[in-house]
């Protein structure tokens, strides 16, 4: 017995000893750092939760899920405490799902039930030491992935803290979204400056106005410039601006800068690039045209794609459109299908310099790691920049990492200290004599009641802002909060179909219906696109039903004859609130694509105005008019029959459209 007890304690003893072995091999191929770690962890959670059957779950599991996530993160800490933001975000995900109907506020704003935001916090520190860690490293552990990937961030030693930001659900400041700002930069500005377009002729005739009206720069972002008659208008516009400047007295101040994706722009003998080549020509001095080109698109796999389906493999999306101090965010491209019967969504800020300066520096950013159009229609990289597909891979998306987050830093750094001076400012006090020398130096400004944050997605280079946001306004809505969504082209990732599903707020989800659908009617395998997304709609449509949530999601189409339907973002009601006072707009679609492969970047507005509320609630209210509810006898009409190799094809290529 002695013997074999002993031989049983050896065995153990060198399996632990060629387990450590084992352990330090493999740690030899695993990526190093904290970051890397994660992201490998990330990656095998994703994979074994593909399998599982989401069917199966219920409210209370969603639940339970949560806490156990919270549970074996306070029991494996060891001494690591998450910033309060996350653990919000825990809190709001099972309030939301009816495990805690009310949860006590240390501003004193909830009737109290269990312990409160700053008790549990307090609580937490006690129990697992005073070392924190950057919110943003757990703000992608979602509900549905394994609870193993919470010990990914305690393979290495904590990153220094930066500030917390404030709970959400206790808002302390002007409004409750304030803590976007600990993530990108916040400009606050007077809601007369900020104008809703609703059509597409609207926004070409504003185009052409504010392109004739630039003394000093224009800058535009787009995925490709049409080659029609109302697109060269616009190129002949930019001529005349770029003449009259030239005639002026003094050197030409008026400079343009245009930043467009490099497979979409080169497509054809006709393109973007032919369209421009005669600014750059006349006008060398003043005209940049810079051509994003993915550096997912390289060696072998750039030889074999065609052109069209190369463009599958990562695009630059942004859609913004800038002129002196005037900015125009939309998901809009410059073709002439967008100036006239392709319905998307518009928004004006006038008057505002510094977010003009922010999308400036992003654009010029993104141009410096991007091909440089010259004279003669060839491309060139700028000096000592790394090339996006001839040279290595993880430089260049280092190098485009750090150019964009130094744009968001540095413009984030600002507006801090422009907060913090105005806030000293009021703090003074506000004597007649202040007031008198306000005046006497330009007016007093006015009071902010809206503010901006700009929200950059760039999955490429690592830069996930405007998912972790958008993740957590969908798990932050409350009970009775309202979500108008919409895309044109309805591929919800994973995560967010999750949220939609699991948590309590009402959710109106606008999409196109197959025949105001981009592809509709094209040629060869595009052609059967729209029946993809009929299929992928259908699928949702099924799980809302299979979870009895008709009446919290419900799905609408957008149809009107003649026209197609490319409005992308969303609106918030908070709970008992007719008006929306945040809205999103610009460039992504909420689908893996605008995640994972395209360069995007939107906006949320958020605003304390009632007459703004009012035009955002008109703007989402003019598209959903033009919609119809569906149900289960939408899928039942001829026109929605989806061929069975669309069936099998669709959840192999999901990913790319």
């Amino acid at each position: 017995m002695a013997a074999a007890g002993s031989g049983r304690r050896a065995g153990l003893m060198a399996a632990a000893a060629g387990g450590a072995a084992l352990w330090r091999r493999l740690s030899a191929w695993l990526p190093r750092g904290r970051l890397g770690l994660a992201a490998l962890l990330g990656r095998l959670s994703d994979r074994l939760s593909r399998g599982r059957d989401r069917r199966a779950r219920s409210y209370f599991e969603v639940c339970k899920r949560s806490l156990d996530l919270l549970l074996v993160f306070v029991q494996k800490a060891s001494g690591i405490v998450v910033e309060s933001y996350l653990m919000v975000r825990y809190l709001a995900l099972v309030i939301s799902a009816g495990i805690m109907e009310r949860h006590s506020c240390h501003c004193g704003s909830l009737q109290c039930i269990g312990p409160g935001c700053g008790s549990f916090f307090t609580y937490l520190e006690v129990v697992c030491g005073k070392q924190r860690l950057h919110h943003t490293e757990f703000l992608h552990l979602s509900f549905h992935r394994s609870s193993w990937l919470l010990l990914a961030p305690l393979l290495t030693p904590p990153v220094p803290v930066i500030t917390a930001p404030p709970c959400s659900l206790c808002p302390e400041g002007a409004h409750r979204f304030q803590w976007i700002r600990n993530l990108v930069p916040e400009f606050g500005i007077s809601s007369s400056h900020v104008k809703v377009l609703s059509s597409p002729a609207e926004f070409y005739e504003l185009l052409k106005v504010q392109i004739k009206t630039a003394k000093q720069r224009v800058v535009m972002a787009s995925l490709y410039l049409g080659t029609g008659l109302l697109e060269q208008d616009l190129v002949d516009c930019l001529e005349e601006t770029l003449e009259k400047s030239l005639q002026a007295k003094g050197s030409p101040n008026l400079r343009v800068s245009i930043l467009l994706d490099y497979t979409r722009g080169s497509r054809g003998r006709k393109n973007s690039r032919t369209m421009l080549i005669p600014l750059l020509q006349r006008f060398p001095e003043q005209v940049r045209v810079s051509l994003f080109h993915t550096p997912n698109l390289r060696g072998l796999l750039r030889l074999l794609i065609p052109a069209r389906f190369n463009e599958t493999i990562g695009l630059q999306h942004i859609k913004v459109y800038l002129f002196d101090d005037n900015v125009i965010l939309s998901g809009a491209n410059l073709s002439d299908l967008y100036f006239t019967n392709r319905q998307d969504r518009y928004v004006l800020l006038q008057d505002s310099p510094e977010i003009a300066d922010f999308f400036t520096e992003l654009v010029d950013a993104i141009g410096d790691v991007s091909l440089q159009l010259q004279r003669d229609d060839t491309v060139q990289m700028m000096e000592g920049m790394v090339h996006p597909y001839q040279g290595d891979k993880m430089a260049y998306c280092e190098l485009a990492h750090r150019r964009v987050m130094e744009v968001i830093n540095s413009a984030r750094t600002r507006q801090q200290l422009l907060h913090a001076k105005t806030l000293h400012s009021s703090q003074q006090g506000s004597s007649l004599l202040s007031q008198q020398s306000s005046q006497a130096s330009g007016g007093l400004k006015p009071k902010p009641d809206t503010w901006i944050y700009p929200l950059i997605q760039m999955k490429p280079f690592g830069i996930q802002i405007d998912e972790m946001v958008t993740e957590t306004l969908l798990t932050e809505a409350e009970r009775d909060a309202r979500i108008y969504l919409t895309t044109g082209y309805f591929n919800l990732t994973q995560a967010y179909m999750d949220l939609i599903l699991g948590t309590r707020a009402e959710y109106r989800i606008l999409l196109a219906s197959p025949e105001v659908n981009g592809f509709f009617g094209a040629k060869g395998v595009a052609g059967a696109i729209p029946a993809a997304y009929v299929y992928i709609e259908h699928q949702f449509y099924s799980e809302v039903c299979y979870l009895h949530q008709q009446e919290r999601v419900q799905l609408q189409e957008y149809s009107r004859a003649g026209w197609t339907f490319h409005a992308k973002g969303l609106w918030l009601y908070l709970a008992g609130s007719d008006l929306p006072c945040l809205t999103l707009i610009g460039s992504p679609n909420f689908g893996y694509r605008s995640v994972h492969r395209d360069l995007e970047a939107q906006v949320v507005i958020v605003t304390e105005n009632k007459a703004l509320q009012q035009q955002l609630h008109q703007e989402q209210e003019q598209l959903y008019l033009c919609s119809g509810v569906v149900s289960s006898a939408t899928f039942e009409q001829p026109n929605r029959y989806v061929k069975l190799w669309v069936k099998l094809v669709t959840p192999l290529i999901k990913n790319f459209f």
